[in-house]
């Protein structure tokens, strides 16, 4: 996989940097608990669609964490924006859904998601979750 921004794609821990797309902060402050506390890692957050591609355009994170159901652009449409830009489109992108059907599940990773975990999420072994879908050692 082209990596233009020259991270490892495994970083080491204490370097990761996960960026937070979501527009409920509670659901933020949750997962950056177990993402800083637990993990180690950084973690950037952007409320909105928009706000999320240009964050990730900036910063460049190791991966990115999505809400699918947003106002302004839902995950979905968020993740074609990023996987069409060739400045964001190696960046690993994790769905965070309420959507459990199979149906979803499938066309979330058809669109090149590569990892989909349900709201409510365990804080605790969010960062386990994480490492499991991208292949990094924790």
């Amino acid at each position: 996989m082209n990596n233009p921004t020259n991270r490892p794609s495994n970083p080491p821990s204490n370097e990761r940097q996960i960026l937070m797309i979501d527009d409920e902060v509670d659901i933020q402050t949750i997962a950056r608990i177990g993402l800083t506390m637990i993990g180690g890692w950084q973690v950037l957050t952007a409320t909105s669609g928009k706000e999320g591609i240009q964050q990730a355009k900036i910063h460049q994170p190791d991966a990115i964490l999505l809400d699918v159901m947003m106002p302004d652009m839902d995950g979905v449409a968020t993740l074609s924006e990023l996987k069409a830009d060739a400045a964001t489109q190696s960046i690993p992108v994790i769905f965070l859904t309420a959507k459990s059907k199979a149906t979803d599940r499938t066309k979330f990773y058809a669109m090149g998601a590569n990892g989909v975990i349900n709201k409510p999420f365990d804080p605790t072994t969010l960062a386990s979750q994480i490492s499991g879908f991208l292949n990094w050692s924790t």
